[in-house]
């Protein structure tokens, strides 16, 4: 059954369209090292996984999952089944990965494998549901929704199978779109008894990763879904009839589309501003310790008479004098000894009241300094801008 899906780009979606790819463009130049990048691409698997398996209900808090994933067992007596989901999610993320690197094309194979991992932990690949699967409010015990019978299950599968490769391959729908139209088709066909939403959001990273959305596998979508649990849910409830053969499979998905944009582009500028940050940080720390190192160099009293380099340009002896609490005639003798050494110079020798600078050796220590200030201060007055034009919009 081909899958031809129901949608309008509206002037919303195209304003969010283009917020994230000006996220997308900003994390793709920010000049960061492999190290943070692994360690960025660490969080966000661990926060991928916390957040889908969080939506299913599992109890695990992020903590516990990070124990889970350095391989500790048996830590959450009573939460077996917790703990398992975890490992599992783990696992299927594993395997996305090297599907990715080994650039495999998204096939039916590969969806039921990543179930498998999903479900089982295995990497034998599971079959479609063979029965009716009625999807219940866990309160009420209403139907929620009532997927497409057995029997539709594997052509429709085929058919969103085929949709995302042919839409892959001819490059005519923005990668976003895709993602979030194969997102909500999966979870409509609901083609297993259980594990579908994890395995959805998964074919959702597979697809952004595909087509170039992969932000370094520094983002998680599944925090956005998990803290707009009810929005979720909300979003994926379309058409007038709970039933599949009632409308379901001929609804606008618009509203949806609206929905998982806007948690992309949230994504994407949580982590565009986290990544900086961390650049910042590190950055401000390499400074911190090529200075370090070099004052080591100074006597006492020359790393004493720094600061007021940093504060102004030029000194007297005087000055030296007040700020060391010398006298005036030792002060004199410190500062000749420095202007042979190389650590002052004389700013202009014709002038009657002499004044020093430092050399320029060790004035572009105060130079790095005073441009990583400068440079912190343009960023939060550009995440100020950023914040003003969400707020405008």
């Amino acid at each position: 059954m081909k899958f031809d899906p129901n949608y309008t780009i509206t002037l919303s979606l195209t304003k969010q369209l283009l917020e994230i790819e000006r996220h997308k463009e900003a994390i793709d130049i920010l000049p960061v090292t492999a190290p943070l990048i692994a360690s960025l691409r660490e969080t966000a698997r661990l926060m991928s996984t916390h957040y889908s398996t969080q939506i299913e209900g599992n109890a695990l808090t992020k903590e516990e999952v990070r124990k889970v994933a350095e391989g500790k067992k048996g830590g959450f007596p009573g939460r077996e089944r917790d703990e398992r989901e975890v490992r599992n999610y783990f696992r299927a993320l594993e395997y996305v990965e090297q599907e990715l690197k080994s650039g495999s094309k998204l096939t039916e194979k590969l969806i039921k494998t990543t179930h498998s991992f999903v479900l089982l932990g295995s990497k034998k690949a599971t079959p479609y549901r063979e029965g009716q699967n009625v999807i219940k409010d866990a309160q009420s015990g209403g139907i929620v929704y009532m997927p497409p019978e057995a029997h539709d299950v594997a052509p429709l599968m085929k058919g969103l199978a085929d949709w995302i490769n042919e839409s892959i391959q001819q490059q005519e729908l923005p990668a976003p779109i895709i993602a979030g139209l194969a997102h909500y088709q999966f979870a409509t066909i609901h083609p297993y008894y259980d594990g579908n939403g994890r395995t959805a959001r998964l074919l959702t990273t597979f697809i952004l990763h595909k087509t170039g959305y992969g932000m370094k596998g520094i983002y998680s979508l599944e925090e956005y879904y998990a803290k707009n649990k009810n929005e979720y849910y909300k979003a994926l409830t379309i058409g007038k009839s709970h039933n599949y053969y009632g409308g379901r499979a001929e609804a606008d998905v618009t509203p949806f589309l609206d929905y998982f944009l806007s948690g992309m582009a949230v994504s994407f500028r949580s982590v565009r501003e986290k990544a900086q940050e961390l650049k910042d940080h590190n950055k401000e720390q390499k400074i911190m310790s090529y200075q370090t190192e070099t004052l080591r160099e100074l006597k006492p009293q020359q790393r004493q008479v720094f600061s007021l380099f940093e504060k102004s340009k030029e000194v007297t002896t005087n000055d030296v004098a007040e700020h060391l609490g010398l006298s005036t005639r030792s002060a004199h003798g410190l500062v000749k000894k420095w202007l042979e050494g190389g650590f002052v110079e004389i700013v202009e020798q014709s002038r009657k009241s002499r004044t020093y600078s430092l050399s320029k050796e060790w004035e572009q220590l105060i130079s790095v300094k005073q441009r990583s200030r400068l440079e912190g201060l343009e960023n939060l007055r550009d995440k100020g801008k950023d914040q003003s034009r969400d707020m405008e919009r």
